[in-house]
């Protein structure tokens, strides 16, 4: 029998532990043969003899240039056991005597500084509106009809900094300084409650449209009325653009750390997902729902997977086919609607304007644009959701795919609607015109919605839950709640919004508004009308596709507004820029008034000299992210490779524990059957 096989090998040396019971023979085994037969130093010799670099630190040593992160993170925060903190803890006292006061303060200020952050951030998610409502929907509904209503507190939030910014840039400077013409608003015999709905009346002579603020007694040179106005539009602009692109960052580095290459653990969300400080029955059932959602997307997506893999080639090329005959047939569904928005436009705007119809036919003449787009996308994405169903995608990519056809249409009737009504004549003051259009856009989405949950969704619950067995029953089936639909609705509004903002100041306003009723009105129809899907999908991934076809929007509403401006004469009866004044000469007037190095260094800024540095300057920067991006990613995957050798590395050492306590049993064994025959034969 070798030598190493007689060695006591209990208990193995590591940096944590404070004594050890190895003798001085076994720690110099330990140290020699056992840690050449590691399977990570197996691996690591085997790299050196194929020429590759190796990075790998000493055991108990930090790279240069790493930081020791551990140190000055919370005990609560990490993620040891009972006993692993009370040892971290006790380090971190033998390290306060060793690193000098200097070191032990900073140390104590981070701690410190990270847990009032902490409970700030704690603080801060408890007052946020609607948190309990949405605990309770992700766990009824799973966390894809969650993600819509976090989706649409997002859009609250949006159109409160534009109200802020209108406020700010607008209102504030109309209300205090006052207007040109200081002509009172009051109702005159000739408006009506229909003026509610058309935007016209007293509305149209509100401050709620463009025709409304004019130049007041703020006329300075670079201080007036139409620069604030300009700078307020452009800045609800900017912002958005700003929150819109980092909200979709965020959401996309979220879905590429829950992508394919990150599984999930199933025995993780079994044995160690439930959370034992919950005490509530409530919280438990939530928290039950919580897991069983996420396992059935997990067996949902590992199902398809499989299936797909098995796909014969014979089986791909009917696919393949299948799926470009239901591409054909959406792309002629989308070409009728886009006729129907245009019949409706012409015949809205040469019937509209007579006179002589009875008020009830003015008013559908007048909503004939609004009523065929919202009837184009109220019926087409449902089509859509169909035809996604037999072309054998899984349930993510269903909703995905559904979500990108259905914004396009979306966007396309809008873009056609507003193509159309660009063509029509220009009336005087046709910014309040414009501004007319996107109100009753506006108001008519609302309408829909809030009618489609009280007249179709309730009506149809109260039938299922009176009369279950009945034939209309059955064929109507239960309802779900189709997330795509409801969040190109939202898209929609945010679109229309930032579209109008220019004609009709107040927009955001009467947006912020709609968008928290909506919230009582969808929590009704989730809670009361809907049962759960039975089919789950990923909301990181659909959350990324929410805010890119936000930025869509953004994009379309940007290039209507830059379209007019540099398209159409203003109007000089009305509005900021009446009496011959335009966007271009009174920032002009403005920049002129500057001094010398200052009008220089604005009309560098503006001129095509500066684009080429600055689209070096994103060249470098978009090049840095990269970089940076794909060496954390080569990071991710050598911790990876690190955590599977220190698996492999304990379960080679838990085998050889265990042939060495099995080798010690049989020669003791052989010992004492040596020993009772030695004394059997002396005997």
């Amino acid at each position: 029998m070798e030598e190493h096989q007689s060695v006591n090998f209990m208990r193995l040396l590591s940096d944590e532990s404070g004594c050890s019971i190895l003798s001085e023979d076994s720690c110099v085994y330990h140290h020699t043969e056992i840690y050449e037969e590691l399977p990570s130093s197996q691996a690591a010799r085997h790299r050196k003899q194929g020429g590759w670099q190796t990075c790998e630190a000493e055991p108990g040593r930090l790279p240069r240039g790493a930081k020791d992160k551990t140190s000055t993170q919370p005990l609560r925060n990490l993620l040891l056991c009972l006993q692993g903190k009370r040892e971290a803890r006790n380090r971190r006292n033998l390290e306060i005597r060793s690193v000098g006061f200097w070191e032990s303060w900073r140390r104590s200020q981070s701690i410190n500084r990270k847990r009032v952050w902490a409970g700030v951030r704690g603080a801060l998610s408890s007052l946020l509106p609607w948190q309990h409502v949405l605990h309770s929907i992700e766990g009824r509904f799973g966390v894809g009809v969650k993600s819509y209503f976090v989706f649409l507190r997002y859009l609250v939030y949006m159109n409160l900094l534009h109200c802020v910014v209108i406020s700010s840039f607008i209102l504030g400077p109309t209300a205090f300084y006052g207007r040109g013409n200081n002509k009172p608003l009051t109702f005159e015999d000739d408006d009506s409650f229909l003026d509610f709905f058309l935007g016209s009346g007293f509305l149209e002579r509100s401050p709620v449209f463009f025709g409304y603020y004019t130049r007041g007694s703020l006329n300075l040179t670079c201080l007036n009325t139409p620069l604030l106005y300009l700078n307020g539009v452009l800045a609800i602009l900017i912002l958005s653009l700003i929150m819109v692109v980092r909200r979709t960052a965020v959401s996309y580095k979220h879905m590429r750390l829950l992508g394919k290459r990150y599984s999930v653990n199933v025995s993780f969300k079994i044995f160690c997902g439930w959370d034992f400080t919950i005490q509530d029955h409530a919280a438990a059932s939530l928290k039950r729902s919580f897991i069983r959602n996420d396992l059935k997307l997990y067996l949902e997506e590992q199902s398809f997977s499989l299936r797909k893999a098995q796909r014969t080639l014979a089986q791909r090329v009917r696919l393949y086919t299948l799926r470009i005959i239901l591409n054909l047939l959406v792309v002629s569904l989308l070409g009728g609607a886009f006729y129907l928005i245009y019949f409706a436009t012409i015949t809205s705007q040469s019937e509209g304007q007579k006179s002589g119809h009875h008020w009830l036919v003015s008013l559908i003449l007048q909503y004939l644009p609004p009523i065929a787009i919202t009837s184009v996308n109220l019926v087409l994405p449902h089509v859509f959701r169909k035809v996604s169903s037999f072309e054998d995608y899984s349930f993510t990519t269903q909703v995905n795919v559904t979500l990108l056809r259905s914004i396009f249409l979306k966007l396309a009737s809008l873009g056609m609607y507003l193509f159309f009504l660009f063509r029509a004549d220009r009336q005087q003051c046709w910014e309040n015109q414009f501004g007319r259009e996107m109100y009753k856009l506006c108001i008519f989405d609302f309408l829909a919605s809030f009618c489609n949950t009280f007249l179709l969704n309730y009506p149809r619950k109260l039938l299922q839950e009176l009369y279950p067995s009945s034939l209309l029953t059955r064929l109507l089936g239960k309802q779900r709640f189709l997330i795509p639909d409801n969040v190109l609705d939202l898209v929609y509004h945010q679109t229309v919004s930032w579209v109008g903002v220019y004609y009709c100041p107040l927009l955001p306003l009467l947006g912020t508004v709609k968008l928290v009723v909506m919230f009582y009105i969808k929590k009704f129809t989730v809670l009361r009308c809907c049962v759960a899907e039975q089919r789950m999908f990923r909301a990181s991934s659909s959350s990324v596709l929410f805010h890119f076809m936000l930025l869509l929007g953004l994009f379309m509403a940007v290039a209507t507004f830059g379209f007019n401006l540099y398209q159409f004469a203003l109007s000089s009866s009305c509005g900021p820029f009446a009496n011959g004044a335009s966007v271009f000469n009174v920032t002009g007037v403005c920049v002129d008034s500057l001094p010398g190095p200052a009008q220089s260094a604005v009309r560098y800024l503006a001129s095509e000299a500066f684009a080429l540095p600055l689209i070096l300057a994103e060249i470098v920067i978009l090049t840095s992210y990269v970089s940076r991006g794909r060496a954390n990613q080569r990071a991710i995957e050598r911790l990876k490779d690190m955590l599977v050798m220190c698996s492999s590395d304990k379960r080679f050492l838990v085998k050889q524990h265990t042939t060495m306590l099995r080798n010690k049993k049989r020669t003791q064994k052989a010992r004492t059957t040596d020993a009772g025959e030695d004394s059997s034969a002396c005997q």
